[in-house]
């Protein structure tokens, strides 16, 4: 059982819980908030990023990718401890309680669950496999930026409340950008071992400094964000999440300053970061919703 749960990568799933907790408390401020949906978007996510992190697994395995000089932390299929066949089936399970998740999910929002559903599936897939591997030209970022913030935030909304708000998207945009970060931080640490095997990252291309560069766009954009919504709507419980502002300091800060598998706590620290966050933006949220106007 250990080796199975060390495959799932516990550590990067909030970056599948938060939009979903985010989702759910804009949900809520527009009165549309449902406990079953909200719980079963939530058991979606986290299926469909163990289906991610088991394909993940398997494919860098047969590329390659994951080598005698690995930095990060262990592989199962490349340690030995899941065949690959054993990889396989347990990503199609997975992936197939995601999709008996999202038949639920249909009934309440109609066909573009299916659709989002289908093309999630897809991008975990094509992560690192397939005939163009997202992850392996420099698209990992913007994988996740689209699917763990845009996608995921607006599925949920749209799971509970029964109809798409173009508005809610705005509220993505943060998300998106720290579950970004949290590749950086892996693709960094990885840069060298990843240009030896034909794996382009963005860390790869923009080498050290650039990705640096990038880690700090993604965390303090976030913020920055977070405070044009603040301004824009006059509502400053929605600047909430600046209470974490010291911890992306510090974060910021460790992983410019360290190498190697150094980085490999920097990357569970970046995912409680965008937890942070987001617990703290859906508070804001739900807050300004019941109080907001009395603040304002």
């Amino acid at each position: 059982m250990k080796r199975w749960i060390m495959a799932m990568r516990l550590r990067t799933l909030p970056a599948a819980a938060t939009p979903v907790i985010v989702g759910s408390a804009l949900a809520y401020s527009r009165n549309a908030f449902r406990i079953e949906p909200a719980c079963a978007a939530l058991l979606g996510a986290l299926l469909l990023q163990v289906g991610a992190n088991f394909s993940n697994d398997l494919f860098d395995f047969r590329k390659g990718a994951d080598g005698p000089d690995r930095l990060g932390p262990t592989r199962a299929v490349a340690a030995g401890l899941v065949t690959p066949n054993e990889m396989k089936v347990a990503t199609a399970l997975v992936f197939s309680l995601a999709t008996l998740v999202g038949v639920y999910l249909v009934t309440l929002a109609g066909w573009p669950i299916v659709a989002i559903g289908i093309a999630s599936i897809l991008a975990a897939l094509a992560y690192t496999g397939g005939p163009y591997p997202l992850g392996y030209h420099g698209l990992g970022e913007l994988f996740v930026f689209v699917f763990f913030g845009l996608v995921a935030v607006g599925g949920t909304y749209l799971v509970e409340a029964g109809r798409f708000d173009a508005g809610v998207l705005a509220d993505a945009i943060p998300v998106g950008l720290l579950a970004s970060a949290i590749i950086v931080v892996n693709n960094l640490r990885d840069r060298v071992q990843d240009e030896r095997v034909g794996k382009r990252t963005l860390a790869v291309r923009l080498g050290r400094r650039g990705t640096l560069v990038e880690y700090r766009v993604l965390v303090f954009g976030a913020y920055g964000c977070m405070m044009v919504l603040a301004l824009l709507v006059h509502r400053p419980l929605l600047a909430l999440p600046f209470l974490s502002f010291p911890l992306a300091l510090r974060t910021a800060r460790q992983v410019s300053v360290t190498e190697g598998v150094g980085l490999n706590p920097l990357l569970g620290t970046t995912a409680r970061l965008l937890l942070l966050f987001g617990v703290l933006q859906a508070a804001g949220v739900a807050l300004d919703a019941a109080f907001g106007a009395r603040i304002a």
